[in-house]
């Protein structure tokens, strides 16, 4: 069902090329290339993007290298710091609009649904400016009278960030508000498929008159902008958000160089509905949760493990739900489902579809309108009667698919729940509380919600296990990764020293 409604005002609005942002000015890469930045919605250009090489990166890197060492923000007094840290997210919330807009123009995730995940980009700023002046403490130690030993947290130096192209602004805030915070500067690597948002992020920051070189934004491919990041000798921590085969690759090549990496990668997370759970929350939680965001989420909730003395009726009435799903244009306030965000990813979800049926399984979605034939879409899909051993039960597909199995009993389900390699996030419905907690605390994940759908606190870690991933954000957690603890221990008694070569 496609809607027509609600298009937003910005709808006609010619997009400029976009640079590269070094040493706090917008510049061109360096061989003067670019990349074509499609519409996922028409499949017609939007722009053009600077390309960044690795001249590009080592450019960049110099920048951030040189306002580290020399510049004024690791060593600027505190309450100053956090200034600049509230600026940027109160210059966010005057241009919501604008954003959410070309969030939704450059990625297709409907603008509904931006709209939410933007407001959160401001909050992440405020965020870690309110966990950097409470949280931001060391310990002391005290020694009889002879010493005390104290900690404290140091900014790192250079971070490298390597963001995704889903809900691109939203996770380019959540890895660059805590690096500012905390002392960094930072290089940061946006995915070229979605450049649009970390261009406006680059405005903001440049609006807000940060230091130059503290922030730097350098467009280009995973391949070879990316690379070189990774690489850099002057780079100290790499933080990324994305496909585990990727993850696995950015970490071999930062051994050399002895980095600190955060990854954050792919997920293919469970959601387990007992027979005795509040029926209609968890059939809301299960479509919201693989279909929002056109199912390009990594916490999405692509296994739906259902048990079996419901299985009947909750299978129907996923049938029902899926079948009113609105798909349509992601600038329509009404749309509920948009175009995936380019043609490569569109052919590998629809793939998957294909290995459903040579599997044997039972595939279930709509027809897509011919109005939206140039678009990325794939209709809202089921998969059923499918079993845990299959690829479409195993494999990351990362679009609006929803693979169903059934289980007999508590044993079972979490047997089933944990035979993959991911573990990144995972849902639990019941009414026996008991239950519930004994589940979530059986399951293979990083992070489990019971009678709940993804509502982040930002307070808690976020991160996942096994091929999901490799250390924590959010919260206090990140600063063990965003800054280094120091010890340092003081005299204060003329303690014993032993004397060697002293007659």
């Amino acid at each position: 069902m496609v809607s027509t409604h609600g298009v937003v005002s910005y709808k006609h609005e010619t997009q400029q090329n976009i640079s590269l942002y070094i040493n706090g000015e917008f510049t061109p890469a360096l061989s003067g290339t670019t990349i074509k930045n499609m519409n996922p919605f028409t499949n017609e250009q939007i722009n053009e993007v600077a390309e960044g090489q690795s001249d590009d990166i080592n450019k960049a890197v110099a920048a951030a290298r040189e306002a580290f060492d020399h510049g004024p923000w690791k060593t600027m007094k505190l309450k100053k710091r956090m200034a600049y840290i509230y600026r940027i997210a109160d210059l966010i919330d005057e241009d919501i609009e604008r954003i959410t807009y070309l969030e939704s123009l450059d990625t297709g995730l409907p603008i509904s649904q931006t709209r939410n995940m933007v407001s959160r980009a401001s909050e992440n700023f405020r965020f870690y400016a309110r966990m950097v002046e409470s949280r931001l403490v060391g310990d002391a130690y005290q020694v009889d009278d002879e010493f005390i030993n104290y900690t404290i947290h140091a900014p790192v130096g250079v971070a490298g960030l390597i963001t995704p192209w889903n809900a691109p602004f939203m996770l380019e805030t959540w890895k660059v508000a805590p690096a500012l915070a905390t002392g960094n500067t930072v290089v940061l690597k946006p995915a070229e498929l979605s450049p649009l948002s970390a261009n406006l992020l680059a405005e903001v920051i440049h609006k807000a008159d940060l230091p130059k070189g503290v922030f730097n934004v350098v467009h280009g491919y995973g391949e070879t902008a990316g690379d070189a990041l990774v690489k850099h000798p002057d780079v100290q921590l790499i933080s990324f958000t994305g496909e585990t085969t990727t993850g696995t690759t950015i970490i071999k090549n930062s051994a050399d160089t002895l980095k600190s990496c955060s990854m954050e990668l792919g997920g293919k997370s469970p959601i387990i509905v007992f027979e005795d759970a509040d029926f209609d929350r968890a059939l809301d939680a299960c479509v919201w949760g693989i279909y929002s965001f056109n199912g390009e989420r990594c916490t999405a909730n692509s296994r739906l493990f259902v048990q079996e003395e419901i299985k009947d009726k909750f299978i129907e009435a996923l049938k029902l739900r899926v079948t009113n799903i609105k798909v349509g244009d992601p600038l329509d306030a009404y749309t509920e489902v948009g175009p995936l965000i380019d043609k490569g990813h569109y052919n590998k979800v629809n793939s998957y579809l294909e290995i459903a049926k040579e599997e044997g399984t039972e595939v279930i979605n709509g027809d897509i309108p011919i109005e939206l034939a140039k678009g990325n879409f794939v209709a809202p899909t089921l998969i059923l009667n499918a079993e845990n051993h299959m690829r479409v039960a195993q494999e990351e597909i990362f679009g609006p698919v929803l693979t169903v199995m059934t289980f007999k009993d508590e044993e079972e389900v979490i047997r089933l729940a944990n035979s993959i390699e991911y573990g990144l996030a995972g849902y639990v419905w019941t009414n026996d509380i008991k239950r519930g907690h004994r589940v979530a605390q059986k399951v293979e994940a990083g992070m489990l919600w019971v009678n709940a759908q993804n509502v982040r606190d930002l307070r808690t870690p976020f991160g996942g296990s096994k091929s999901s991933g490799i250390g924590r954000e959010g919260g206090h957690y990140g600063f063990n990764f965003y800054t280094e603890q120091k010890i340092i221990h003081v005299s204060i008694a003329d303690h014993r020293i032993q004397q060697f070569g002293k007659k």
